[in-house]
């Protein structure tokens, strides 16, 4: 079923159906929920980061700096094995997940 919304433009009423999916975004990656990082990601993010709280990149530098990222070492391309691997998660300062990771995996 779907949902209805009339809508005065003017002296004219028109039906706009507000059920119709939204397109995908640029590139089709979907959103982050769409993805797999909904609510079960972010109670095992939050773990994760609490164990694992310094950047592995910037500590490599010998620079101690807090983690805010659970990155995917292997990019995991919806594949729910790999994205549930903790051994294929590092914590990442946003800084690093942004620059120096990011240039990695392109």
């Amino acid at each position: 079923m779907s949902k209805l919304k009339i809508r005065r433009l003017g002296d004219r009423v028109a039906l706009a159906d507000l059920s119709v999916a939204k397109p995908p975004k640029e590139g089709g990656r979907g959103s982050a929920s769409e993805r797999g990082y909904d609510w079960k990601w972010q109670k095992a993010r939050r773990a994760y980061l609490a164990k694992h709280p310094i950047c592995v990149m910037c500590e490599q530098r010998g620079v101690v700096r807090q983690a805010t990222v659970v990155d995917h070492r292997v990019p995991h391309k919806g594949d729910q094995t790999l994205f549930w691997d903790r051994a294929n998660w590092q914590s990442l300062c946003q800084p690093c997940h942004d620059g120096p990771k990011r240039a990695q995996e392109r």
